[in-house]
């Protein structure tokens, strides 16, 4: 046996284990490779909440310049959208496509509680990332049971809470009338709203009318809700409705206090459409800077924001918010697939993205995106705002935690 110096010996062994492939081996599940990273995207380009479809666009938009700019680690995303309508039979025929078909990584930011409802169980017995979806409903934060599914806004339940909380304590002989969703959307916001108001909300809540996303209008709801004598209206609806409802309030000489939830808070797409001077007063939570504020229209975060919308996404409206969420969710998915490296699997991009703690650039000052293993909610800091006719302003504290 030939003779091998000790410390020459301690060189081989070292220069062994960095050549050992396990300690920088890749390792990729279905729609990761060296070249690319495949994510699948589902939104309602068309059908009752098109309005939604914006951010996809914007989604679109920001991994064109994150693919211009080099893509991830060396890989370019390869983003497939489909539109699903808001129909959750065609969100699970779209999903199954993106999932067996083309075989995504993961699928993001998924559009809407009854659409994403549809496709929970699906995604997590398939074990495929159902990552930061595009709705509050708080079963998204149910890391125990479904730990492929993860939120990403504000829960709906804590931000009606904090309506409920303000009229309390501004208001707290209001007589009460709600408009909602008839879906678990909806029913969500309805009762974190009554929670809040505790045993209160069995006297202040004067009328409570439903509508189906497949209904034309919400006149008939609108004036019921009228005739019922409330003086303030908590508005639960999506953006073609919401624009309608604040719209027939104003038509038929309602004027209550409003609130409206902050799904259908765009300026562009909801307060536009309704008449900006019927809008005047209401009021709504946020958590990302609205693009028609002009204390947000300045600084290095407003141009980077303003030079991706000119540069990569040309025909989105400078005035719609929905433009800001892409670009925001749109980061946090960046951040996700930069910490994962080179370990692209379903596990890990889950792992990843339960240990997330960002500060981005066009969420309001002190709302930050925050997980871990047992916390799948990632942003939960709202603050209150009232719309002045020209945009939104901020008041009061900032809410969560």
């Amino acid at each position: 046996m030939r003779y091998i110096p000790r410390k020459l010996a301690a060189l081989g062994l070292v220069a062994t284990l960095l050549a050992t492939p396990a300690l920088a081996q890749k390792k990729y599940d279905a729609g990761a490779s060296d070249k690319e990273i495949k994510v699948g995207h589902l939104g309602p380009y068309s059908g009752p909440a098109s309005a939604y479809g914006a951010i996809g666009r914007a989604i679109s938009a920001y991994v064109d310049k994150v693919n211009a700019e080099g893509g991830i680690n060396g890989r370019k995303i390869n983003l497939i959208s489909l539109d699903d309508a808001y129909n959750p039979a065609k969100t699970v025929e779209q999903t199954r496509k993106l999932v067996e078909e083309d075989e995504v990584l993961l699928v993001f930011n998924p559009l809407g509680t009854p659409s994403n409802t549809a496709i929970h169980k699906y995604m997590n017995t398939k074990k495929v990332p159902q990552l930061f979806v595009a709705t509050g409903a708080t079963k998204w934060g149910d890391p125990k049971n479904f730990p492929y599914t993860m939120g990403w806004q504000p829960n709906y339940q804590s931000e009606a809470r904090i309506y409920a909380t303000h009229i309390l304590e501004t208001k707290p002989n209001a007589k009460i009338a709600v408009l909602y969703q008839n879906d678990d959307y909806g029913k969500d916001y309805l009762k974190g709203f009554e929670d809040g108001l505790g045993d209160k909300a069995k006297t202040m809540i004067v009328s409570r009318q439903s509508y189906e996303v497949t209904d034309p209008t919400v006149d008939s709801q609108m004036l019921t809700l009228k005739n019922s004598g409330a003086d303030t209206f908590f508005n639960i609806t999506t953006p073609k409705f919401a624009a309608q409802a604040i719209k027939k309030a104003a038509e038929i000489g309602w004027k209550p206090t409003q609130y409206l939830n902050s799904v259908s808070s765009s300026v562009g797409s909801v307060l536009t459409p309704a008449g900006v001077d019927n809008a005047l007063g209401i009021i709504t939570a946020g958590y990302i800077k609205d693009p028609t504020d002009p204390q947000f229209q300045k600084g290095k975060e407003w141009e980077d924001w303003l030079a991706w919308m000119k540069q990569y996404h040309p025909k989105g409206d400078l005035k719609d918010n929905f433009n800001v969420y892409g670009y925001t969710v749109a980061q946090t998915l960046v951040q996700v697939l930069k910490q994962c490296g080179d370990n692209l699997t379903h596990d890990n991009v889950m792992k990843q993205a339960a240990s997330l703690d960002l500060t981005l650039p066009m969420l309001l000052p002190g709302v930050i995106v925050k997980t871990g293993p047992d916390d799948f909610y990632p942003i939960e800091r709202e603050q209150l705002m009232r719309f002045d006719g020209k945009t939104w302003q901020l008041f009061g504290k900032v809410y969560g935690r």
